[in-house]
């Protein structure tokens, strides 16, 4: 479990130090973008593999009959946020934060179904981040709106959304093992 807590704080650290140093994230800006990029794939992948290769313990709580459907439907609304503010979707100037909206649903979605005690850090350490970054980029001053986004921006969206679920589908399905439509979960 080690190595993916490591892999954890190599995500949690570049993507919160603009918000907890943003002097001296102004001031390296232009080198820190390639070492924070580098940061968090490593950790991503450190997490992947740290999460696989952790042994199987007893349950910490089990999960509720059922609770695959709201994993699914939690996803795909997830992956929607994701995509909110590349699409320029309509709701880009209703949400301060659809992207750390959607990483909170998306954590929320995963503990619901695995009750392990390597998926409870995994995915409440990342719930958690995200609530913290949410209240971080609050404290740092007003919201100020983007432009509206468009229908077509929600269908381009829509449309990334389907595309993007479905290769998490089969990334799920080679690397776990289990098919997420079936709702056959470990």
């Amino acid at each position: 479990m080690s190595l993916m807590i490591l892999g954890i704080l190599l995500w949690v650290l570049p993507h919160s130090f603009k918000r907890l140093a943003p002097r001296k994230h102004l001031m390296l800006m232009p080198q820190i973008k390639a070492i924070d990029a580098a940061l968090i794939l490593i950790g991503t992948a450190l997490m992947v593999i740290g999460y696989r290769a952790t042994e199987a313990m007893p349950n910490l709580y089990d999960p509720l009959p059922g609770m695959g459907h709201a994993n699914n439907t939690l996803m795909l609304i997830a992956v929607y946020l994701f995509g909110v503010g590349g699409a320029r979707s309509i709701l880009i100037d209703k949400m301060r934060h659809p992207m750390l909206t959607g990483m909170l649903l998306w954590a929320v979605a995963h503990l619901l179904v695995n009750g392990d005690p390597a998926s409870v850090v995994l995915f409440g350490a990342l719930g958690i981040w995200a609530v913290a970054e949410m209240v971080l980029i609050n404290r740092a001053g007003p919201w100020k709106k983007p432009k509206p986004g468009s229908l077509k921006g929600d269908l381009k969206n829509l449309i990334g959304t389907l595309m993007f679920y479905g290769i998490i589908v089969w990334v799920h399905q080679l690397v776990i093992g289990h098919s997420l439509f079936l709702g056959t979960y470990p």
